[in-house]
């Protein structure tokens, strides 16, 4: 028999290897399994504080923006915030009860327990549960992840609001001060200023933010955030301490490196709001669990791509957890990765390492520019010595944008010179996110950019792709001489 214990059932990486697992039990002599989860109402992160919850609210404050934003249109729409949350945990409660659900169906199924109830380790792969003691062959960590909040002088004395407490937010203040500049504040940012009309200033450490793109990017979000939606954003920027304000708001000391980001003419501001956002990332969840108890010793790299713990290989460690990459569609991957290898360990068998094909997806400035990611950017592709090449082309160069009242944003293509493979692809513009699907199948099955169809079949907003497709044919021409497929001109 092979017992099996997945601490973090309800969340999407727990529900994943419990379903792999099942999924494969025949290829073990018999399995047990024992989910345990302690979640109230119980649901997983994504569904009940994270991607879910975040991309309703963000509807609302997108429709406003985009009705402000075109001239065409008189008024501007009120949004009701009571109604905004009242919508958003309507759809939570369902995606939870569904969950919940489905959990509790495989409780149901033959060899499967399911413990309502917190876990905790008392000695290697031992765990204390409702003042049970399990011994199984096999534990699965996924435990997901909670706000990071930085350890900075005065912290303790402010109050904090967190990405949980601006999507239930129905009120808002009249400033408020932002610390952290990524995925959370380039989304929940510009809602707060447009839904709650919130005077925002963001603290941003270096130069720009979207540090992993070529730098038009994260200079164009800049552009954006300032103008369309009215965030100052302080770049190079390093948060000193926080005080509380008489009239109970923060202030920041902070200190601002030159334009040159030298350092050399440093100075020292202050900003004071009404309220503080911490928007400062997540970190995996493993308070409460005890790990000291055991051999194994979290930190930079101790889990490795096959999903075990350095420190113990009958331990995995999946989804925000492992800290690896902190995304809903790789939580669930790795759940599935790891099971599999559950049962390739059991059996004595060679385990396969879990690697994927990175796209992401960041809903800024409302979704309606939304920033999208798949496979290799220029700097990833140059730091693996590809001989690779790229071609840029602004959005503003497709007339869909203009008539669509978003000419804003640019896409890039990361192309294999030598065999016209598509690597990577970003683009930050309208409907970016709904192309990335495309792209990543163009990515993941390595097509030639001379065999990607670069014609529209009418005129529509991926017209920016066959412009990159076009562009990058020309250049592999002019490389190889090669001839690409019909490239004709779709532009409006």
């Amino acid at each position: 028999m092979v017992h099996v214990a997945i601490v973090g059932a309800y969340g999407s990486a727990g529900v994943a290897a419990a379903d792999e697992l099942l999924e494969r039990r025949g290829e073990l002599d018999d399995l047990e399994l024992t989910l345990i989860d302690d979640g109230d109402p119980g649901g997983g992160l994504c569904i009940l504080r994270g991607c879910m919850p975040s991309k309703d609210v963000l509807s609302a404050g997108q429709h406003r923006y985009q009705a402000r934003h075109d001239d065409r249109l008189e008024g501007v729409p009120e949004v009701d915030p009571e109604a905004v949350v009242a919508r958003k945990d309507e759809h939570v409660s369902s995606f939870a009860e569904h969950r919940r659900g489905h959990v509790h169906d495989l409780a149901e199924r033959e060899g499967v327990e399911f413990l309502r109830e917190s876990a905790r380790f008392v000695d290697d792969r031992v765990l204390a549960v409702r003042g049970r003691r399990l011994e199984p062959d096999y534990v699965v960590i996924a435990t997901g992840s909670v706000p990071n909040i930085p350890d900075l002088p005065g912290i303790d004395d402010v109050p904090i609001r967190t990405s949980a407490d601006v999507l239930d937010a129905t009120a808002f203040p009249e400033s408020g001060l932002v610390l952290g500049n990524g995925y959370i504040s380039l989304e929940l940012g510009p809602y707060l200023s447009e839904v709650g009309d919130v005077d925002l200033t963001v603290i941003e450490h270096d130069e720009r933010p979207l540090d992993a793109f070529p730098d038009a990017y994260g200079d164009a979000i800049l552009e954006l955030y300032r103008e369309q939606f009215g965030i100052e954003v302080l770049t190079t920027t390093d948060e000193k301490r926080l005080e509380r304000t008489d009239d109970g708001g923060v202030r920041l000391v902070a200190e601002r490196m030159a334009e040159d980001g030298t350092g050399g003419d440093a100075t020292e501001l202050t900003v004071e709001a009404d309220e503080l956002y911490c928007f400062t990332g997540r970190k995996p969840n493993l308070e409460g669990l005890d790990l000291e108890k055991t051999g194994i010793e979290p930190g930079s790299g101790w889990v490795g791509s096959t999903m075990q713990a350095l420190d113990d290989d009958r331990v995995f460690v999946v989804g925000d957890a492992n800290g690896r990459e902190p995304i809903l569609h790789v939580a669930k991957e790795q759940g599935f990765a790891a099971a599999a290898n559950v049962v390739h360990h059991a059996r004595e068998e060679n385990l396969e390492p879990y690697a994927n094909v990175p796209h992401h997806v960041i809903f800024s400035g409302l979704g309606v520019y939304p920033v999208a990611r798949v496979g290799h950017t220029p700097a990833t592709a140059a730091d693996s010595g590809m001989d690779a090449f790229v071609v840029t082309r602004e959005a503003s160069s497709d007339g869909v944008f203009k008539t669509k009242d978003h000419p804003e944003g640019r896409a890039t293509l990361v192309v294999d010179a030598n065999s016209g493979s598509v690597l990577g692809y970003q683009g930050v513009h309208l409907h970016a996110d709904v192309m990335a699907k495309t792209m990543q199948i163009v990515v993941e099955m390595g097509l030639d950019v001379r065999e990607v169809p670069n014609r529209a079949y009418h005129p529509t907003t991926p017209e920016i792709l066959d412009g990159l497709f076009r562009e990058a044919c020309a250049e592999l021409e002019d490389r190889q001489q090669c001839v690409g497929p019909d490239s004709r001109d779709t532009a409006l």
